[in-house]
């Protein structure tokens, strides 16, 4: 056991997990490098790109900012525990081609699953606001975010009885 390690524990996507680890050391790199979920991406390392968003008690963080003390007693949501949700799967699956690097994608992803959560039938401006602390290199947002709009719009028409 390195110096100065501990043993942290928190709830991920509804597990319980222990990793041990010094006290400073990221939630991005215990999710990355200690549990191998890979869907949350390493960005700015600042905060400010967005690509290593995840749910901590219901509420977006970035994950590059969030050191490991402050995880007992916390649930944690990434990409890998929102696969199970068909909205988001879906979601996923028709925003994939509007990508255009991937930079962006994963927190893009989990800030609209967040919203969605919240908000079943948003505005273009909620759409807008909730990537508004997204990054994205290449361009492609608002693609992205048509793409979302198109999917959200066949999902209400489905839920409502009607086909699109």
């Amino acid at each position: 056991m390195p110096a100065g390690s501990r043993k942290i524990s928190f709830i991920l996507n509804g597990r319980e997990v222990t990793v041990q680890c010094a006290p400073t050391r990221r939630l991005l790199d215990i999710l990355r490098q200690d549990l191998r979920l890979t869907l949350t991406r390493e960005g700015c390392g600042k905060g400010e790109c967005g690509a290593c968003l995840v749910l901590m008690d219901g509420n977006l963080i970035n994950a590059c900012l969030v050191p490991a003390f402050r995880l007992p007693n916390t649930h944690v949501v990434t990409l890998e525990g929102l696969s199970t949700d068909k909205d988001l799967t879906a979601l996923s699956e028709n925003l994939d081609a509007s990508f255009s690097c991937g930079y962006c994608s994963s927190g893009v992803l989990i800030a609209l699953a967040a919203l969605l959560q919240q908000n079943e039938s948003p505005t273009d401006e909620d759409l807008r606001r909730a990537v508004s602390g997204n990054s994205c290199p290449c361009g492609t947002l608002p693609a992205v975010l048509e793409a979302a709009r198109e999917v959200i719009d066949k999902r209400r028409k489905k839920r409502h009885g009607r086909k699109s």
